[in-house]
């Protein structure tokens, strides 16, 4: 199958038109794959989840799911992950608990590309380690979408690309949505039955919350981070902006302010930042209106219920000219 999309290939906007497309790409990958055994890094994101669910439905326990925890997920993705496709798919799921692992190699470093390469780096060398184990595999699966097509000069973004494998792990290429728009690829998985909290999900960076704990990552900052962020999360849905708003999250800087207890005491603890912005195509962005009251209740949680942080600040820069994440 060519990298070009046909200018006749509709665009699948309906449930009849997403089976359409499942039952041609399942007789594709058996096709391709044959009896043979197929290797996916599923990283519980949107397309990774998409093509799981696609090639288990064409192969079964022919594929090998292969999920690492770095510690860098928003919490439950990791318990989601295992639930959805271990427990209600019935597939060949290896789970990788690598957090310290990664959080170690991270310890000390500040500068962002520096964290984006260990994080990619290390990532290749766990699954590279998983691979090893595993006998007869002859392909790899991955979630290429159209965009990451048309947005690099050599095929695929490099956190969609287990690329660094080295030579003698070189697999076939397994790639059953590149030719897809991401709206496309969500209207599959809803055809392909993942829940609407997969398919719908944010758009996430490749290093996680890595991205989102400024500075040198720490565990008490990461945990921070992953608590206000679910705070967030739940309570946008209960006010009915999500889906609304297209991304919001929380970041937490590495530095500390002074603030009073609720017995008066001085506190020296982190502030943390929340961001909520509207784009249509992630070129430029701007800041959702939240309801000043929803931000207070939020506030209010955040502060009361997350350990080491004693302040919420909210970010009110378009893009440009802040970009949407902070690193």
């Amino acid at each position: 199958m060519a990298d070009k999309r046909p200018e006749t290939m509709e665009r699948i906007t309906t449930p009849e038109l997403a089976n359409a497309f499942i039952d041609e790409q399942i007789n594709e990958i058996k096709e391709q794959v044959g009896d043979k055994k197929v290797l996916l890094a599923l990283s519980g994101g949107v397309d990774s989840s998409v093509v799981a669910a696609l090639l288990i439905k064409a192969i079964g326990k022919q594929l090998v799911c292969v999920h690492v925890n770095h510690g860098l997920l928003r919490k439950g993705e990791p318990e989601q992950v295992i639930e959805v496709f271990r427990n209600q798919m019935d597939a060949n799921l290896i789970y990788v608990d690598a957090v310290d692992r990664f959080l170690d190699k991270l310890a000390g470093v500040a500068e962002p590309e520096k964290k984006r390469k260990i994080i990619g780096a290390e990532f290749i060398r766990v699954f590279e380690e998983e691979a090893r184990k595993l006998d007869g595999i002859e392909f790899l699966a991955q979630g290429t979408i159209y965009p990451d097509i048309l947005e690099s000069d050599d095929g695929v973004k490099a956190h969609h690309n287990v690329g660094g494998l080295p030579e003698d792990l070189q697999f076939e290429l397994v790639e059953p949505v590149k030719l897809l728009f991401k709206d496309e690829v969500r209207v599959v998985g809803k055809a392909l039955g993942l829940p609407d909290n997969m398919v719908y999900r944010q758009p996430f960076p490749g290093p996680g919350l890595g991205v989102r704990c400024l500075g040198a990552i720490t565990r008490d900052r990461l945990e921070a981070v992953r608590e206000s962020d679910a705070i967030l999360r739940e309570e946008f849905a209960k006010n009915g902006l999500e889906g609304k708003v297209w991304q919001y999250f929380t970041a937490v800087p590495d530095f500390k302010s002074v603030g009073i207890d609720e017995n008066g005491k001085r506190t020296f603890k982190y502030p943390v930042i929340i961001r909520a912005i509207n784009t249509k195509d992630a070129m430029s962005a701007t800041v959702e209106n939240v309801p000043f009251v929803l931000l207070e209740h939020i506030t209010n949680r955040i502060t009361s219920e997350v350990e080491n942080v004693n302040r919420v600040l909210f970010d009110l820069t378009p893009k440009a000219p802040a970009t949407i994440e902070w690193e």
